[in-house]
């Protein structure tokens, strides 16, 4: 009996695929799935869209070269969305209710639901990564996770601690008791000296070379906004849920406004998340490198079944997942 013909008399519980987004890249990611078809089909789509072998750096790096931003982001949402279309072509009848993606896997999820052509995505990211870059003296920004607060406890502190000149903000609100916060240097250490007399379990510098999702970003935000209009953007196929908004959207001027507020706006993820459950989500497959948001998914809602695709081997567990 072939794939297709099992699963088309098996029901499968209502499920979102979830994207990564910076931080989840390795050297070597995706190496036992690159003989698939269509992850082969996908970098080679990607090597064209670029001009240059990501294929050959996302194999055999070098590290720095994988984690410049510029070839970073393309690469994450290629290794996202070749995983994607290699769990589609080999269960063809598993079709997700949603997807979402964590700051740049948002990109991923709108290639995934129709609304973004990979091969603008692709560019798209690569310029999102430029613009980041450009848009902060490097030195001058940096992020940190604060564990083991409440959520409106670190806004609360961020807000006392930030001067017009030194601003830090929530940025990232990842799970119950994970808050990533952003801004200027300065204003993130003091805020993480805050935090601990605050009562927080750890406060994490993060290996990042900008402050993502604060008004810092503004500048790429604005130049993002003019590169989207250049771009043919069709209604989404499938539920796309933003991050600046935790819910759906669907319209072409819907997700430009959203992808444009995301670079300056905080993720919110624990929100996401919550709301997919609540609109019937039984399961959600984490689809592309790394397990971060695993993780994250797990810390949020115990009851949903979680799965990653990120090699041949994980097309195995889906099943038993989603049925």
């Amino acid at each position: 009996m072939s794939t297709g013909e099992s699963v088309q008399s098996v029901a499968i519980k209502p499920f979102a695929v979830v994207f990564p987004g910076q931080g989840s890249q390795s050297v070597g990611m995706l190496r036992d799935f690159m003989s698939n078809p269509q992850v082969a089909q996908t970098f080679a789509e990607a090597n064209e869209a670029l001009g240059y072998d990501l294929q050959d750096v996302v194999l055999n790096g070098p590290e720095d070269k994988l984690n410049q931003t510029e070839v970073t982001q393309p690469a994450i949402l290629t290794a996202s969305i070749a995983a994607y279309r290699a769990l589609r072509a080999q269960f063809p009848e598993y079709v997700p209710t949603a997807c979402a993606g964590h700051s740049l896997g948002e990109y991923s999820a709108l290639v995934a639901a129709e609304a973004l052509p990979f091969a603008d995505g692709v560019r798209l990211v690569r310029l999102r990564g430029q613009l980041m870059q450009a848009a902060v003296p490097a030195g001058t920004g940096a992020m940190m996770a604060i564990l083991g607060l409440a959520d409106a406890d670190v806004v609360a502190g961020c807000a006392e601690i930030s001067t017009p000149d030194n601003g830090v903000w929530a940025a990232n609100f990842n799970s119950p008791g994970q808050v990533v916060i952003s801004g200027a240097k300065d204003a993130v250490q003091r805020a993480g000296e805050f935090f601990k007399e605050k009562g927080a379990r750890r406060c994490v510098p993060l290996a990042v070379s900008v402050p993502s999702h604060c008004p810092m970003m503004q500048s790429a935000a604005d130049k993002l906004k003019e590169a989207l209009a250049e771009i043919t953007i069709s209604e989404a196929k499938l539920q796309v849920y933003a991050n600046v908004l935790a819910t759906p959207v669907t319209s072409k001027d819907d997700v430009v406004d959203c992808l444009v507020r995301q670079l300056v706006g905080s993720v919110r993820w624990t929100e996401t998340v919550q709301n997919m459950k609540a609109a019937g989500i039984e399961a959600l497959l984490e689809v592309g490198p790394g397990k971060v948001l695993t993780g994250l998914n797990r810390k949020i809602d115990k009851s949903l079944k979680l799965a990653n695709v990120a090699s041949a081997d994980d097309l195995a567990n889906v099943q038993s997942v989603l049925q």
